[in-house]
């Protein structure tokens, strides 16, 4: 009995340290993700979005793994999408799928209506689950064969699933006057509005803890062919925090009609983030690498995560000017 409340305890903890959300480098790609209020906040018609980061390869055998994919629509003041997300982690494959429909509404404001708050929504459900089958345990090793796990396990576990709902609320600031240097953007978020469950032990009461975000920056143009956008994100989530600094630069390249990509970004006594890609017509494409500074550097000789990302944006022939929308 004591050998199964030890192995109950640890399964436990270590499902505990999976609840904080996934985080993404390059948060500021993925619209839907960063902040609800940014559901079709954009130039143009539609806009689809994909996302892929890995991370811990140098010290995990199965690394983490993070998918999404979005759509959205500009509805004029309306704006709408979806996003569905895949988190997968550890030997005991625990995964998270996510699908969120999201709503906004744009709200302009001041003497010309180049000021606008975006107000959204996400409601959708996610689902968690945990193969314990895939788990070795201590009872399973055999020292024959110069040492194995291969004997059956006495341990009586079975794999874990649930469905919960899950509700997000955001709000965006932006700055969308066309033609001037700098366009400010800001914008606070709060996930898990609604507290669902995660506990995989049946009445165990564990919810989801809240998860508040922040956002702030600004789109500044230095010349006609180069900006800037520096920007930081806060956010707090029971006892995780996360605290980031950066910049990504903006160089267009007459002679191929092409924008150049490349920053950087500071994550809190967490990790230095180089990045760069090519915006190309419609299409943008970024890869970021992390170069991890914690503690945990002993371990990894200094790597982290590789993520990428591309956002195709359809246009429709527009005669009338629109306003500059937020680049985060």
């Amino acid at each position: 009995m004591k050998k199964i409340l030890t192995v109950i305890g640890i399964a436990l903890l270590s499902i505990q340290s999976y609840a904080q959300d996934f985080h993404l480098s390059q948060y500021d790609a993925a619209a839907l993700n960063a902040n609800p209020g940014m559901t079709g906040v954009f130039k143009g018609d539609y806009r689809i979005h994909g996302h892929f980061r890995t991370q811990w390869m140098a010290i995990a055998t199965k690394p983490f793994t993070t998918g999404l994919i979005a759509f959205d629509a500009n509805q004029g003041k309306w704006g709408w999408g979806i996003q569905a997300a895949n988190f997968r982690a550890g030997t005991g494959a625990y995964n998270v799928i996510s699908i969120l429909p999201s709503a906004a509404i744009k709200l302009p404001f001041g003497e010309k209506k180049f000021s606008f708050f975006s107000i959204g929504a996400q409601a959708g459900v996610f689902q968690k689950s945990i193969k314990i089958s895939a788990l070795t345990f201590g009872d399973q090793y055999s020292p024959y064969g110069g040492g194995t796990f291969s004997n059956s396990t006495a341990e009586a576990f079975g794999d874990a699933n649930q469905i919960n709902l899950d509700v997000n609320l955001g709000i965006m600031y932006y700055y969308a006057k066309p033609g001037i240097r700098v366009n400010p953007f800001g914008g606070v978020s709060m996930y898990h509005v609604n507290r669902p469950t995660e506990s995989f032990i049946e009445d165990d009461g564990n919810k989801l803890p809240f998860r508040y975000q922040g956002i702030a920056g600004a789109r500044v143009v230095l010349t006609n062919k180069i900006a800037i956008i520096p920007k930081v994100l806060f956010q707090y989530q029971e006892q995780a925090s996360e605290l980031t600094f950066s910049a990504l630069g903006q160089f267009y390249l007459e002679s191929y009609d092409i924008f150049l990509l490349g920053g950087g970004t500071y994550r809190n006594k967490d990790a230095a983030i180089l990045e760069f890609g090519v915006k190309y017509g419609q299409w943008t494409g970024r890869f970021s690498y992390d170069i991890n500074t914690s503690t945990l550097n002993n371990a990894t000789n200094g790597r982290g995560g590789s993520e990428l990302s591309v956002t195709y944006i359809f246009n429709r022939p527009n005669p009338n000017p629109v306003p500059t929308c937020p680049k985060l």
